[in-house]
């Protein structure tokens, strides 16, 4: 006797790739309405709501028909799931059709598991009884933006899935135990190693595809975005269970879902027509894959923190890798509305803060500290370079005699003028040393990332003659990129060129004397006084 399971994790995109496997939710519904003669359960390991162009509009709403649509039996809460807070989560979780866990966290306001969710849940499928587990990694707890960590108890995931999973098998007499997980794959390994009572973790938040067997059960990740799922075929045997996993790709072969597609439109209207202005051109692919983004510096990175440097005149930009959300490699040529919100889809409150060398070298250590995990607390700086040796146990990996802040050499007692977002601040994602440093300029005295972004680009617009000033008010242009920008157009342009040094990037044109020209070109281009 033969029990099929599809089991999908971490979508944020309704909308279809435009290479192969294209995804969808429509087509992603089709699919999986293909292996509806089996009688599947579907499973699903949390992320869904957030973060996406149209959940930035929208909160995730666009997601519960899909997940209806989907048929989807039981999941697990993913940390992107509470990005617009527990209200919001809870008001989508009760109109889905099917129980959400979270195993180990609970509210301490209401003494229940965070966000409503259940403990355990069981179901049964061709006379086998199954026991689901959800379990979720402190980590990330840590890291939300929306909970603070003494409004929540954790508990371990192991010790806690322990309990569980014999709970359900001596009291419920589940014949199969499955844990959905929201966690990194180490962590799986881990609840895979230390827990006999689980026989199979179909996990999440991380975004690959990928198959293990740890302690004689089965690991699963089955990719990201609405482009691939799998297909699980438990055959129970006298004394044993044989379990067949299949890939299966979500392609152009599918054709989309007729009605979860007219459901999905009304929401598409939202933004469309917003989308698909071009803000600018690249030379050169960007890019923004977590493999990459993740674990070194990258050009998107740069481009992102040089901006966030000039639009705030600070000394030193700090943004951790998770902010910039895309995953993918945006090629030379048109860059797109559409582009930037892929890239940064939330709306990310910058902050400028002093801070001494000291804790700067601490924020660093702490960026590098999970490397080579794929982890989106690693730093993309602007203004500064530092190297770090991933030999060295974390917390020692920074040498801060090669550390450098524009031309200088970090001093400990020096105080630095910072700008970083401002969950970094609350000493999310572990920068601890980022929190109780002294307000230089406030959340609401800061620009807000994307439209940094998006002024930048229109200040080259202006610059070039492609748009036309048509005010000496600052906001309207060139307020949030000045002279810093001014530097990489006129070199873009031809005008004159800066020397960079061969062995380091260049992030410290904001400290240089620039040439004569930049003033003029702020003076009679612009009209633009300067500020200190």
């Amino acid at each position: 006797m033969s029990v099929t399971i599809l089991h999908f994790n971490d979508c944020y995109n309704v909308e279809s790739q435009s290479s192969e496997p294209v995804g969808g939710a429509a087509r992603f519904c089709t699919a999986l309405k293909s292996f509806n003669d089996l009688d599947p359960l579907i499973l699903f390991s949390g992320d869904i709501f957030a973060p996406s162009i149209m959940s930035t509009f929208t909160k995730g709403e666009q997601m519960i028909p899909a997940l209806n649509s989907f048929g989807v039996h039981c999941a697990v809460f993913g940390n992107h799931d509470f990005d617009f807070g527990v209200d919001i989560l809870t008001d989508f979780a009760v109109q889905t059709t099917f129980p959400w866990l979270i195993s180990n966290v609970i509210d301490n306001e209401t003494g229940k598991p965070l966000a409503n969710g259940l403990i355990t849940y069981t179901l049964e499928n061709k006379g086998k009884k199954f026991g689901i587990i959800g379990l979720v990694e402190e980590e990330w707890l840590a890291t939300l933006a929306t909970i603070e960590a003494d409004e929540v108890t954790y508990f371990d995931f192991v010790e806690e899935g322990r309990k569980l999973a014999l709970q359900l098998k001596e009291q419920e007499k589940v014949d199969y135990v499955i844990a959905l997980t929201h966690m990194r794959m180490p962590n799986d390994v881990r609840l895979a190693e230390n827990v006999e009572e689980i026989d199979l973790i179909l996990g999440g938040h991380d975004h690959i595809y990928e198959i293990k067997q740890v302690n004689g059960k089965y690991i699963l990740k089955s990719g990201t975005d609405f482009q691939r799922f799998s297909k699980i075929t438990l055959t129970f045997n006298s004394s044993s269970v044989d379990v067949q996993i299949e890939n299966i790709a979500v392609t152009s072969k599918y054709d989309p879902d007729p009605g979860l597609d007219e459901e999905l439109e009304k929401y598409k209207s939202v933004v469309d027509g917003k989308m698909d202005e071009v803000l600018g051109e690249f030379s050169v692919d960007l890019d923004g894959r977590f493999s990459s983004i993740r674990t070194q510096e990258t050009n998107l990175g740069n481009f992102i923190c040089d901006i966030m440097l000039s639009a705030t005149h600070s000394d030193v930009a700090l943004l951790n890798s998770g902010t910039l959300r895309s995953d993918r490699i945006h090629p030379k040529g048109p860059f797109t509305m559409r582009d930037l919100v892929t890239i940064l889809p939330m709306m990310d409150s910058l902050l400028v803060i002093s801070i001494s060398g000291e804790q700067l070298h601490k924020a660093l250590e702490n960026g590098v500290s999970q490397y080579p995990k794929l982890e989106g607390r690693f730093p993309q700086v602007s203004g500064m370079t530092f190297a770090f040796d991933p030999n060295k146990p974390p917390g020692q990996r920074v040498d801060p005699q090669y550390i450098k802040i524009g031309d200088e050499y970090l001093e400990f007692s020096q105080q630095y003028r910072l700008v970083t977002k401002a969950y970094l601040c609350q000493g999310k994602d572990g920068y601890d040393s980022l929190k109780n440093c002294k307000t230089l300029m406030s959340e609401e005295e800061c620009p807000e990332l994307c439209t940094i972004v998006q002024n930048h680009f229109h200040a080259i617009k202006v610059l070039t003659g492609v748009v036309q000033h048509k005010t000496n008010h600052r906001q309207s242009l060139l307020c949030l990129s000045r002279r810093h920008s001014a530097v990489k157009v006129l070199e873009e342009v031809g005008k004159f060129q800066v020397h960079k040094p061969s062995d380091h990037r260049d992030v410290t044109d904001s400290h240089q004397a620039l040439p004569a020209i930049v003033d003029e070109v702020e003076k009679s281009t612009m009209q633009i006084a300067t500020e200190s």
